[in-house]
């Protein structure tokens, strides 16, 4: 197929009303559906010399309008040379038709679009000038209506990044992203809500301290997104566990009957700017504290929380690379939830190495159930992370007096409450399922004897994505070798785990080039 390699930036998103600002022309095109996956973006095609270029001018706009009568979306234009597609149809990837819910055959609308205004601002603050409040608002909310592309968006991001915002635009970045969508009101005056910069496998703390807080009564509506850099988001680990894509309505009918929901944030539509961002950041594996934070306090506003507590896993190798730099990112998390009416708790973790065994959606999981089902052999550090987050929502929620909710979380978990109140959880959410992990499994023993002196957390991150997760939901590895384990040569440092052969060939190979994932010192 010879698709010509010129393009007109456009934008495509779901929903997005075309703007009065478009041009009066549109033509009647009939559909031809393509069959092609463009990952999330919109993208519609024509042929390069189909007569509507001369006609309508098609040649010099940057952006499209496409409409059905019911739907409208904004697109990305591009054209093709080959002779597959007839020169007066307009040939749609799988996303456009998704949104504009059309056949083969139908008839769409196609007209072009005015400059995008806002973008000017984004331009200006890559030039070194700050952004006000009124133009993040504009610019959010162009984002979240379909009106940048995916090119606009990741200059947004990169114009973020670095250390470029300040409190007063990261304040101002959070509260625009949350007026995209809507925020949730619980008839309770405290809410709880946690969050983690991330970062750190194998650290799914998320669905034990829901259960174990919902279980004494308190209020938790958690929304989770899907990973970004990591080869688990929660709602990847809780996805293999029970059903996370509940619709609005439901999500409130669980925490109505329970307390408490782990979901995913995707498609709720209580921050829908943040989830344009954040499918961008999942294609350039990119993040920054700006983001990070303006993303967490976003859900948390829209999610109705009241008090907040931010897991910070510090460590040479996680998101979070020093001590100092978790001491800054506390301080501006605390300057942006109090300028937004939240209370927030930021706590730093070990983030030298993974807080459990399994990393990827399955194995993650599992280690979550064995915490909650209290066996022997649950991972200590994973346990001891969660009890201790638990105990901090329970003295926030009243349930147990400063100090003493630690002991309440993990009495909470050993008499089995907990499990009861997640199995309620699950139910609720749809049903309960059992986490399976990939059928191809290769084991990597060390090579001599020694004790593991340092644990390479972005490498172990990158096996467990070549292995496949979180895409595949069975895939990544389990990690067996702690800092400070004493292994004989042969003895397992790691598993990993892959729906199929060729991507368990692929992560291992890259685990073989990079033997500083795991270092084991000499005896």
């Amino acid at each position: 197929m010879n698709v010509m390699s010129e393009s007109y930036d456009c934008v495509a998103t779901p929903g997005a009303a075309i703007p009065s600002g478009s041009t009066a022309a549109s033509h009647r095109l009939p559909v031809r559906l393509l069959g092609i996956d463009t990952g999330g973006e919109a993208l519609v095609y024509l042929r390069r010399d189909a007569p509507i270029f001369e006609a309508a001018g098609l040649a010099a706009p940057k952006r499209v309008a496409v409409s059905n009568g019911a739907r409208h979306i904004v697109a990305t234009l591009y054209l093709v040379s080959a002779h597959w597609l007839e020169d007066n149809a307009i040939g749609l990837s799988s996303r456009a038709r998704d949104l504009l819910a059309v056949d083969d055959g139908d008839w769409v609308e196609l007209g072009y679009l005015p400059a995008l205004e806002s973008f000017e601002q984004v331009r200006c603050k890559l030039a070194g000038q700050p952004f006000v409040a009124e133009q993040l608002v504009g610019i959010m909310s162009d984002v979240a209506g379909g009106q940048y592309a995916d090119i606009h968006i990741a200059s947004f991001l990169a114009a973020c990044a670095g250390g470029h915002l300040n409190i007063g635009e990261i304040t101002a970045l959070t509260l625009a992203m949350a007026q995209t969508g809507q925020r949730l009101q619980w008839p309770t005056p405290v809410v709880l809500d946690k969050h983690s910069i991330g970062g750190i496998a194998g650290n799914c703390t998320t669905p034990i301290i829901v259960a174990i807080v919902s279980a004494h009564g308190l209020t938790m509506p958690k929304t989770s997104s899907r990973a970004i850099t990591s080869p688990a988001g929660t709602a990847d680990t809780m996805q293999t566990m029970a059903p996370v894509d509940l619709d609005l309505a439901h999500m409130r009918r669980v925490v109505d009957e329970v307390g408490g929901c782990v979901v995913s944030s995707d498609g709720l539509g209580l921050c829908p700017a943040d989830e344009a961002l954040i499918r961008i950041e999942r294609s350039l594996e990119l993040s920054s504290d700006a983001r990070w934070i303006a993303s967490i306090l976003s859900k948390a506003l829209t999610a109705g929380a009241t008090h907040v507590v931010v897991d910070v896993p510090a460590g040479q190798t996680a998101a979070i690379r020093s001590r100092e730099a978790a001491v800054r990112l506390i301080a501006q998390l605390g300057a942006v939830g109090g300028a937004l009416g939240m209370q927030i708790l930021p706590q730093i973790a070990d983030g030298s190495q993974p807080g459990a065994r399994g990393i990827g959606p399955a194995l993650e999981a599992r280690d979550v159930l064995s915490v909650l089902q209290g066996e022997p052999d649950a991972p200590v550090g994973l346990t001891e992370r969660a009890v201790e987050i638990a105990g901090t929502l329970l003295e926030l929620g009243g349930r147990a007096v400063v100090g003493e909710g630690a002991g309440l979380a993990r009495k909470t978990l050993e008499a089995g409450l907990a499990w009861q109140q997640f199995q309620r959880i699950c139910n609720a959410q749809g049903g309960m399922r059992e986490p399976r992990c990939g059928r191809y499994s290769h084991t990597v023993s060390a090579a001599h004897a020694g004790h593991v002196s340092h644990v390479d957390n972005r490498c172990l991150n990158r096996i467990a994505r070549m292995a496949g997760a979180p895409g595949a939901p069975g895939a990544g590895m389990t990690f067996v070798a702690p800092l400070g384990t004493q292994v004989a040569a042969g003895d397992p440092l790691f598993t990993i785990y892959a729906q199929s052969a060729g991507e368990l060939s692929h992560a291992l190979a890259y685990a073989q080039q990079h033997p500083q994932v795991i270092v084991i010192e000499a005896i």
